[in-house]
């Protein structure tokens, strides 16, 4: 899979500032054991250094560990700068432990926990702008078929290959159109640059590498099942929502207690919006969500029309505008999760009437619904709101490529572009 080439690729890079051991010793000592050491010294007294900065140490290791490993594994997915990421990540990652450490009631060091986050941010800033300067991005094109599609791509350097030894093994790709009748010496060409250990992948990888998203144009594409996600991941991915949930639920709860009194005092009608959606495995079932929208009475089976939100619409009302642009709008899907309606990550429900218009207009459409629809998505963190059809083609290969990577490593990396998304308001409608 190209996706896990990608990820290994820096194991193999020739430049010092891509290697983990120089990225992972540069993390702990700058970004942990001098600003604690520091901490320490200059403001701890000695009576409190013990426990509490054992813990606190422990905890800025785990988390630098976890967000040098995390950034890494990150950058193979596509459209993914690892300097974008590197707050997001971080945030999350001592979100995580912090909680860890409060669940489980340990000791802790306030002061050198904030110390840590500040300096392991700033040093991962250092480290992935020294790493962006070495990533590989050529590729070898081999010629034939339709591999000239790849030229109209950003982002990456093509050389035509018409001899191995052109290519570096430990910085090469090779690109063909692995379909086309290719001439025997090109045959055995390809046989060789895979006995040498060079990647040789099939034209429509490194698209989607390059775009983050993934399209079928037969049906005889899916034959193997590339759009059958792994089973065991599936229910893997069930537990953590229940267990976010119940994590979150305390939280939830205030904000949503808030909201739900805003709403009131802006305007009569009810607090809630229900709509009947398509979810997984084509069920229907009822969304509840924020009304973010003047109250109007609305007939059983909203139309195709009604269900489209464009730009600039006038039924929002001025509250709810900042509540799609933060997605707290969404908050009380936490029930639809529950029910096992839905999940926290997934393809984004529609309408029955938008699901039943895109299935009569595009083809295999029905395959999003093989995995539970979420409150974010990839497709919602790579591409605005849409409203013509030409957008909904885009957005399903989007969803295909969540499906065909249906991992826990694109579910964090999800979660990491969410919070940019919250924070920039990008997409909301």
């Amino acid at each position: 899979m190209l996706m896990e080439v990608l990820a290994q690729q820096p194991a193999v890079r020739s430049g010092w500032q891509s290697s983990l051991r120089f990225q992972l010793t540069t993390a702990l000592l700058f970004g942990v054991f001098l600003p604690a050491l520091a901490y320490q010294t200059l403001i701890l007294d000695a009576p409190v250094r013990g426990l509490m900065s054992q813990t606190s140490i422990g905890a800025g290791i785990l988390a630098a560990t976890a967000c040098v490993l995390l950034l890494r594994r990150l950058s193979a997915f596509p459209g993914i700068r690892p300097v974008s990421q590197v707050l997001p990540t971080q945030t999350i990652v001592y979100g995580v432990v912090i909680a860890g450490i409060l669940l489980l009631r340990l000791y802790y060091s306030i002061g050198i926990l904030i110390a840590c986050f500040a300096a392991t941010l700033a040093t991962l800033y250092v480290v992935a702008i020294l790493g962006a300067r070495d990533r590989p991005k050529n590729f070898w094109i081999v010629p034939g078929g339709h591999v000239d599609r790849l030229y109209k791509l950003p982002g990456f350097d093509y050389f035509s290959l018409l001899n191995l030894d052109d290519t570096n093994k430990a910085n090469s790709i090779i690109v063909a159109d692995l379909r086309h009748d290719h001439s025997p010496e090109t045959t055995r060409m390809l046989a060789d640059a895979v006995l040498r250990g060079i990647p040789v992948c099939h034209y429509k990888q490194i698209w989607e590498v390059a775009t983050g998203r993934v399209r079928f144009d037969h049906l005889s594409e899916n034959s193997f099942g590339s759009l059958l996600p792994s089973l065991s991941y599936r229910k893997v991915k069930r537990g953590f929502d229940l267990l976010i949930c119940l994590i979150a639920a305390p939280f939830a709860l205030v904000v949503m207690a808030i909201v739900a009194a805003l709403i009131k005092m802006e305007a009569s009608g009810p607090v809630l919006f229900r709509q009947v959606r398509v979810g997984f495995r084509g069920d229907v079932f009822e969304v509840v969500k924020f009304r973010t929208m003047r109250h109007q009475a609305e007939s059983e089976e909203i139309s195709r029309d009604a269900a489209i939100t464009s730009k600039d619409d006038p039924r929002i009302t001025p509250l709810g505008k900042f509540l799609r642009r933060t997605r707290i709008d969404e908050l009380p899907q936490i029930w639809n999760i529950l029910r096992g309606e839905m999940s926290w990550i997934g393809p984004r429900p529609e309408a029955v009437a938008l699901a039943r218009w895109y299935e009569e207009e595009i083809p295999f459409y029905s395959y999003r619904h093989i995995v539970r629809p979420g409150i974010t998505g990839w497709a919602q963190v790579n591409q605005v709101h849409v409203t013509e059809l030409d957008d909904v083609h885009a957005k399903l290969q989007f969803d295909f490529f969540y499906i065909k990577n249906f991992s826990y490593w694109l579910d964090i990396l999800i979660l990491v572009r969410t919070l940019k998304v919250v924070l920039g308001g990008f997409g909301a409608r």
